[in-house]
């Protein structure tokens, strides 16, 4: 018998990943453990050669200011922000693969400067010579508790889904609070910076071979079948 899948990851992503894990057979459980909210923002008086973005969450929350900035080509992170980009009526000109900082290591040899607009928690880059990054705050994550029903279906075992570092975080300290044990759940995480938010105590910790959703699906769909 099939363990169940916990996700954990905002809306809209906790439907889009939930329909597709359950298109391979995953048994999908959980609930949202974060909302994202819109920060009012400025964009800094510095004149950027284009935009550099690491979530979807950028152009579902960066409002009206963001808007004015769709003469700028984007470099995304992959194919789900790009889609969202050109929903949004933006031009993009990178899709990345295996992080953000893969995007930016991509452009070297070039002289630019990006705006990078996202969430209050962000991965720390080091982009080559000539490349300039500055960054602007346009959402934030709310984290929502660990619910009793969640509670006691996390309690019977399973494998949970995270997306983020910041996610991980969270969850480990609501297993903490609740006195949650994980000793009975496996953890799959999305990339292998995930590893020290995560920390130890869980059953076992998996980690996808590409930093996207699919790739995540995939694994936890190979972890939940072992239920030995």
């Amino acid at each position: 018998m099939s363990r169940p899948a916990f996700l954990l990851r905002p809306e809209p992503g906790w439907s889009a990943s939930a329909a597709a894990a359950r298109s391979i057979g995953l048994k999908v459980g959980g609930e949202p453990l974060a909302k994202v909210e819109a920060v009012a923002w400025q964009i800094p008086e510095l004149r950027f050669d284009g935009l550099l973005v690491g979530s979807a969450n950028v152009f579902r929350h960066g409002g009206p200011v963001l808007e004015t900035l769709r003469d700028l080509p984007v470099h995304c992170v992959g194919e789900t922000t790009a889609d969202v980009a050109r929903a949004s009526g933006f031009t993009v000109e990178t899709v990345g693969h295996g992080g953000l900082a893969n995007v930016v290591a991509s452009l070297a040899g070039r002289r630019l400067n990006l705006l990078r607009p996202g969430g209050e928690a962000r991965i720390a880059l080091d982009p080559p010579s000539g490349i300039e990054v500055t960054d602007a705050v346009v959402y934030r994550l709310r984290h929502l508790p660990i619910g009793p029903a969640l509670a006691d279906n996390l309690g019977r075992g399973g494998v949970v889904l995270l997306h983020s570092a910041e996610l991980a975080r969270h969850f480990v300290a609501e297993c903490e609070r609740l006195g949650l044990s994980r000793t009975q759940l496996d953890a799959v995480l999305i990339g292998p910076r995930l590893g020290p938010a995560a920390g130890d105590g869980w059953r076992g910790i998996h980690i996808a071979e590409r930093p996207d959703d699919a790739a995540l699906l995939a694994l936890a769909a190979q972890v939940c079948s072992k239920v030995g």
